[in-house]
C-alpha cells in the first residue's frame, strides 16, 4: 500500500495535536489537580422538605463544633430560600445548594461564585467573600415566567461584627441553628 508523503505529515501533526492535548489533560489532572466531580451527592427533591439538612429550621447560617461556617440554601419557584443571609468576611464559608423542583443556577455578580443546582443533586461551593457588602444572589437558568424575580441577598459583615448564629430550641425540643 503505497501513502503519499504528504499524507503522511499530515499524519503525524494530527498525531502531535493529539499528543499534545493528551499531554495537557494528564498535566491539569497531576499538577492542577483539575479533575471532573468524584463525590456526587444525590437528594431527593421531592422530599426535600423532610430531609434532615434541608429541612426548613436546617437553612441559612450555621456554625458547627470546630467553628466552620455552613450555609445552606433551597432554590425552588421562584426565590431562594432564605432570602437573606448575613456571612463574615474573610472567613472560609462553604455553601450547599438543593432544587427542589427544576435546573436553577446561581450567580453572584462582583464575585467568581457560580454554579447549576440540579434537581436530585447537592452542589456544594466552598469561597470567601474578602471584603464587607450586599452581594446578590441571582438565578441565572430559565426556571419559568417567576425566573426573573428570582433572588436573594447575600450580606457580608466585618468578622468582628458578625455575629454567629444562636442555637434555639423548638417545641419539639429538638436543637436548631
Amino acid at each position: 500500500m503505497h501513502i503519499d508523503p504528504l499524507e503522511k505529515k499530515w499524519g503525524y501533526v494530527i498525531l502531535a495535536i493529539v499528543g499534545l492535548l493528551t499531554a495537557i489533560i494528564v498535566i491539569d489532572a497531576l499538577v492542577h489537580h483539575i479533575n471532573p466531580p468524584s463525590h456526587v451527592e444525590t437528594i431527593d427533591s421531592a422530599r426535600l422538605h423532610l430531609s434532615e439538612e434541608f429541612a426548613e429550621d436546617n437553612l441559612g447560617v450555621q456554625v458547627d463544633d470546630k467553628g466552620n461556617i455552613m450555609v445552606r440554601i433551597v432554590a425552588g419557584r421562584y426565590g431562594f430560600y432564605p432570602k437573606q443571609v448575613t456571612v463574615p468576611s474573610g472567613t472560609p464559608l462553604t455553601f450547599r445548594w438543593a432544587s427542589m423542583d427544576v435546573l436553577h443556577g446561581i450567580h453572584l455578580p462582583m464575585t467568581n461564585m457560580n454554579t447549576m443546582i440540579l434537581p436530585g443533586y447537592v452542589a456544594e461551593l466552598k469561597t470567601d467573600f474578602p471584603k464587607p457588602g450586599n452581594y446578590p444572589l441571582l438565578c441565572n437558568e430559565y426556571c419559568g415566567m417567576g425566573h426573573d424575580h428570582m433572588w436573594a441577598n447575600i450580606t457580608v459583615v466585618a468578622k468582628e461584627h458578625w455575629a454567629a448564629p444562636v442555637k434555639t430550641t423548638s417545641k419539639g425540643g429538638r436543637s436548631h441553628e
